[in-house]
């Protein structure tokens, strides 16, 4: 293993031993089945989400699938452990960080152009080593009734200051808030990220286990905001009956602020791995049946165009900001973990 990947694969194993927490659509990964005739799937996507889809795609394919799930950085480091001996065919995951871990340590195989085009560019690697299947914003999601949407804040920068003391609730274990963090530091710098997340540290936020958590938080005005994805709001609402019977709201940075990034689950096929199966697999996710999926069960965005989503007041995906980071640059978790440690906000 060379110096870059024993890096990558320290980073992962942490990040994993603390991402125990992470809450959402991938919370809680279960075991998988074993078959040696199959497609080896490892997934970091939870199996509740993951396995309904893998289901249509055998039953559309005749392709038998044995997944392997777990968590998207538990997984990146396995993998990258196991190297050429490694039975999986294809990995999964819940955040590009992971993928961009594996590809710049040699271990996926390029994928075709026609496959990679059906995603825009942004959502996809650009060495085509990966693609995006399906996309999520961050946000800050608030209470109206303790906070009026006009005097909210217009950059996550803004938290630190006095009027947010203990106002804000976040999740430290959560892979979504580590990657946050991550683009931050790509898009923003080391420097003004420490400022930042030593700032906030000191402006005594609220620490929840998970996403879910941070939501039921919000909606029920303990706190009035909290930083999440966008589709936690939506999963909530689908169980209540309706946005209306919900009082928490999404609210998106403005522009290109860090508060705002566009994060994607994606797929890739392993180095060495490429067959007609590992490939039709992928194919499906980005196809209209797969990102049809995505879009209903999720709530998330599915990243192939044409494909409706019907969520009240969620803005398209083409109008979203966020900054302007490369997605494979979101693998360097291992110096956002060593920073979040430093600050005391893990």
């Amino acid at each position: 293993m060379n110096r870059t990947s024993r890096r990558l694969l320290a980073g992962l194993a942490t990040a994993a031993l603390l991402a125990t927490a992470a809450c959402g659509s991938d919370d809680e990964p279960g075991e998988g089945a074993s078959g040696s005739d199959a497609l080896i799937v490892y997934s970091g996507r939870n199996e509740t989400l993951i396995a309904p889809l893998i289901e249509q795609f055998t039953k559309a394919t005749g392709i038998e699938v044995t997944p392997r799930y777990g968590g998207s950085a538990e997984l990146a480091a396995q993998l990258l452990e196991e190297g050429d001996r490694t039975p999986a065919d294809v990995f999964l995951s819940q955040d590009a960080g992971a993928l961009g871990a594996l590809e710049e340590a040699g271990g996926l195989e390029t994928l075709p152009q026609t496959t990679l085009d059906r995603v825009p560019a942004k959502y996809r690697s650009a060495e085509g080593a990966w693609v995006g299947t399906s996309g999520r914003s961050r946000v800050l999601v608030y209470n109206p009734d303790l906070v009026p949407a006009a005097s909210l804040p217009k950059s996550v920068f803004d938290l630190t200051g006095p009027a947010y003391k203990g106002k804000v609730g976040y999740a430290p274990t959560n892979a979504s808030f580590q990657a946050f963090v991550t683009g931050m530091r790509v898009s923003a710098g080391e420097e003004r990220t420490r400022e930042f997340l030593t700032a906030f540290q000191a402006n005594e936020p609220q620490s929840f286990e998970g996403n879910v958590a941070v939501l039921e938080a919000v909606d029920a005005g303990t706190i009035p905001f909290g930083l999440i994805n966008h589709y936690y709001l939506y999963e909530r609402a689908a169980e209540a009956g309706g946005l209306d019977q919900v009082t928490a709201r999404n609210y998106l940075f403005p522009g290109t602020d860090p508060g705002s990034l566009v994060n994607v689950a994606g797929v890739g096929i392993l180095d060495g791995k490429g067959s007609t199966d590992a490939q039709a697999f992928v194919d499906f996710l980005v196809s209209e049946q797969g990102q049809t999926f995505f879009a209903e069960q999720t709530k998330e965005y599915p990243l192939v165009a044409g494909v409706p989503v019907e969520l009240e007041g969620l803005p398209p995906l083409e109008q979203l900001g966020g900054p302007d980071v490369d997605l494979s640059q979101l693998e360097s978790l291992d110096e956002t973990l060593a920073l979040l440690d430093e600050v005391g906000l893990t």
